[in-house]
């Protein structure tokens, strides 16, 4: 592909040089999959996804409570096959946050008792 359909030259793409690896190096991509929120707490939740995740593994986690959206670390408690229906498989993980800020669990315990106040009301 020339250089102009790529949006410049290499050598203003590429600032830095590259090496060949040699052997193996590993690395992960981090993707942003949807999931169904089942049940929530201040220190984690239960959800549901397409795809297993690895346990013990950590995860960044955006939730939208209502207006507010945050961003938690989260550790994979455990993960397991929950339905299967056809060729679509259904995993429901738990998940517990890790140390989550002081504000982001003040977000997440008044949109808990929004639901709660909403169910009595």
């Amino acid at each position: 592909m020339p250089d102009e359909l790529r949006g410049g030259s290499r050598k203003e793409k590429r600032d830095a040089e590259r090496i060949e690896i040699l052997g193996e190096l590993r690395g992960e991509v981090m993707v942003f999959q949807p999931m169904a929120i089942k049940e929530l707490s201040v220190r984690g939740a239960q959800v549901e996804l397409n795809s297993p995740l690895h346990v013990d593994s950590l995860h960044d986690i955006r939730l939208t409570l209502g207006e507010q959206s945050v961003v938690l670390k989260a550790r994979i408690a455990h993960c397991r096959i929950s339905d299967v229906d056809q060729e679509l498989v259904t995993y429901r993980a738990g998940v517990e946050f890790i140390q989550p800020a002081e504000h982001v669990v003040e977000v997440l315990a008044d949109f808990i008792e929004a639901i709660k106040a909403g169910r009595r009301g």
